[in-house]
């Protein structure tokens, strides 16, 4: 065999070998990026999964409690003066530029400042005028504590009590009917019904006691 001979097949020895290596290289980064794009995808996967809002339930929703009336197309605008609603307690329309503070109220308020406030996130339960003091006190220890809520006698109800938020409104058959925690639970503060939930519900008129 000639050196020539020789030299050529060494060369060609170290090309197979070099390519060889480079080929296990080029496997290797490829498998590499495609484990770092698993990962990145898997990442971005987790995190949205964690960052997206839980879906509401039903029962969040108020979607669930029975003889839920919905209204829309309500109006926001402000008006003074005395104002006609097309609900009995109105649950949403044109109202006063002030708010009716929150609270327990043992007298009617304007119905055009309560409105105000619905639009707020308040829930405003109205009781007959002549519900006893049993229930009125009955009443009273329900809605103790809650954020957002107006209770304040009316004058025509359709039923013993009724629940309002903007634009939602169920009448209840008693002071203990259960569907009145789950109206405020769900729409109190507003934040799936009002135009402008979490909105004040203090510094406006009216004293509770």
């Amino acid at each position: 065999m000639s050196s020539k001979t020789g030299d050529r097949r060494q060369r060609l020895e170290q090309l197979r070998t070099d390519q060889s290596r480079l080929q296990r290289r080029s496997r290797v980064a490829i498998f590499g990026v495609a484990v770092a794009a698993v990962a990145a995808i898997t990442a971005g996967v987790i995190w949205a999964v964690a960052a997206a809002p839980p879906s509401a339930s039903p029962s969040a929703s108020g979607a669930s409690i029975a003889g839920l009336k919905t209204y829309t197309d309500l109006s926001r605008d402000h008006a003074d003066g005395t104002l006609t609603y097309e609900q009995t307690p109105p649950v949403g329309g044109a109202h006063a530029p002030v708010w009716q503070n929150c609270g327990w109220y043992g007298k009617e308020v304007a119905s055009e400042n309560a409105v105000h406030s619905l639009e707020h996130g308040a829930v405003w339960v109205t009781y007959g005028s002549d519900l006893d003091a049993a229930g009125r006190d009955t009443l009273r220890r329900e809605l103790a504590g809650k954020d957002y809520v107006l209770a304040s006698p009316f004058t025509g109800l359709p039923g013993p009590v009724v629940a309002s938020a903007w634009g939602r409104q169920v009448v209840l058959d008693d002071v203990s009917d259960p569907r009145l925690a789950e109206f405020v639970g769900a729409f109190a503060g507003g934040a799936s019904t009002a135009p402008e939930p979490g909105g004040e519900c203090t510094g406006g008129v009216g004293s509770p006691s």
